[in-house]
């Protein structure tokens, strides 16, 4: 071969080993980049090519499939959208994805790499390509009531329930919400519909998820948590041993008298008679008694301070470090700086009600192939020990009272113990907007605890002396244990 032609075959070589590393760098190390850029409309197209897989409740689907015109064939539907909203999310044409709409997209597709077999089969049989199903822990019956009891109080708010020996989520409800459909596909009226729901457009925000994302001042339903500190640290052992408790009573470092709400018996009270009352007293001295570093540890058994992954993400419960005295007996007592969202506080109460184990909390039973097949089962996890069996059990007997004979006589329902705490937090600065209504709750029946509950009632629009957790909430978590309890019967 004369030099010239070595020249032009050695520069043909190189050209074509170039175009050998460019397609394996497109196909290998950007795959995924150019997978996931927003312009690569044919992973859109077909994305929306084939019918999505639904979201089951009880055995039915919540979620449907209409087709459209255009490039996108598919858009996704959904049956009692709002109602349903901060458990499924929305997928759109539009806008994406979000909670178990965006976790579990994989499943609902089709296109998880644990269908590869599955698809590549179909592939070669000619079957159309199908989406897998995810099926819920949640009870349809819980969910209405949680959301047609939130939807009549007419205010903001929202309900967790929980499974207390499992951990499976119940309810899970959220108000004002909105109807997932309505931006599921790409048209001006859900382009209009996408507007209204931004908050700008709508200071309520009906898009937030307020049973998981948003955290508020949990009030004296937070003496729970500080009866269970008193008891786990042996600062009074029993139910009915009197604490020392001078009242009034001044908070250290300060001049400051904390005060109980009304007329009640607080000084020296019994744990029981201070929860049946909600002594801010009691349980304010209990937190500056027992410091800082032993009320966080308590909370953080309950699971404060860390998110928490149903799959989808809960926004972090706060109980700060870094205290003195004063700021913990306020922060005992559900104010200063502690905030917790309505799944913490209903796993709080969930805790007690399963002897003192709590259980990680979570909302996909099973995920299923298009042939129904299992892909991949949940299984109960234990998540910690916030208290002993014993100290749970004296702190049932203590919430029960306060059902029974106390603030929460609301929640009581005939022939079932149901233990509970009221609360009422405060809002604004200087408790200048209305305050915070809670409830959190759980029943007993011969079978054991089916549920445990969390409401939490925003009602800017509320005559203010009206408000109370026993008002306003209590009514709330007793539907949804009512519901609960009806559907295992």
């Amino acid at each position: 071969m004369n030099k010239p032609l070595r020249r032009i075959a050695l520069f043909c070589g190189l050209l074509i080993l170039t175009l050998l590393i460019r397609d394996n760098w497109l196909q290998y190390a950007q795959a995924d980049s150019l997978r996931e850029d927003p312009k690569n409309r044919r992973v859109a197209i077909a994305r929306y090519a084939t019918p999505r897989g639904d979201i089951i409740v009880d055995g039915k689907a919540i979620t449907g499939h209409a087709t459209t015109k255009g490039d996108f064939k598919y858009k996704r539907t959904y049956k009692d959208g709002a109602m349903w909203a901060p458990v499924t999310g929305f997928v759109s044409q539009a806008y994406g994805a979000n909670q178990l709409e965006s976790i579990e997209d994989g499943i609902l597709t089709g296109n998880d790499d644990r269908l590869f077999f599955r698809n590549t089969l179909d592939m070669i049989t000619g079957k159309a390509k199908e989406g897998g199903n995810v099926v819920t822990t949640l009870n349809a019956a819980a969910q209405k009531a949680a959301y047609d009891g939130l939807k009549a109080q007419g205010g903001k708010g929202a309900v967790a329930a929980i499974e207390p020996s499992t951990g499976k989520i119940l309810a899970l409800a959220s108000f004002p919400s909105y109807d997932p459909s309505t931006i599921a596909g790409g048209s001006t009226s859900d382009e209009e519909a996408w507007k209204k729901l931004q908050k700008k457009a709508n200071p309520d925000d009906p898009m937030l998820n307020r049973a998981l994302r948003e955290v508020y001042p949990p009030g004296s339903t937070f003496k729970v948590v500080t009866a269970a500190a008193a008891l786990e640290n042996g600062l009074y052992p029993e139910a009915d041993s009197k604490t020392d408790t001078p009242l009034p009573w001044t908070m250290p470092g300060t001049t400051t008298v904390l005060k109980n709400d009304g007329d009640i018996p607080c000084k020296n009270a019994t744990l029981r008679v201070a929860l049946q009352w909600s002594c801010n007293t009691v349980f304010g001295k209990i937190g500056s008694d027992l410091e800082n570093e032993k009320m966080l540890e308590q909370a953080k058994k309950f699971g404060f301070t860390e998110e928490q992954f149903t799959p989808v993400r809960t926004s972090a419960s706060i109980f700060s470090d870094d205290m003195n005295k004063s700021q913990t007996a306020l922060s005992s007592i559900g104010q200063f700086n502690t905030a917790a969202s309505p799944l913490q506080m209903a796993m709080v109460a969930s805790a007690v009600a399963n002897d003192g184990e709590l259980m990680k909390p979570y909302m996909v039973d099973e995920l299923q192939a298009p042939n129904l097949d299992p892909v991949e089962k949940t299984e109960p996890e234990p998540m910690s020990r916030p208290l002993s069996a014993k100290n749970a059990q004296i702190l049932q007997s203590m919430m029960e009272t306060v059902v029974a004979d106390g603030t929460g006589k609301n929640a009581q329902i005939e022939g079932v113990t149901v233990g509970g705490k009221t609360g009422t937090a405060q809002h604004g600065v200087e408790n200048s907007k209305n305050p915070y209504a809670w409830f959190i709750s759980y029943a007993k029946t011969d079978e054991g605890s089916p549920v445990a509950v969390a409401v939490v009632i925003e009602d800017d629009d509320a005559v203010r002396g009206d408000i109370s957790g026993g008002g306003l909430a209590a009514p709330i978590a007793k539907s949804v244990m009512e519901a609960v309890i009806n559907s295992k019967r």
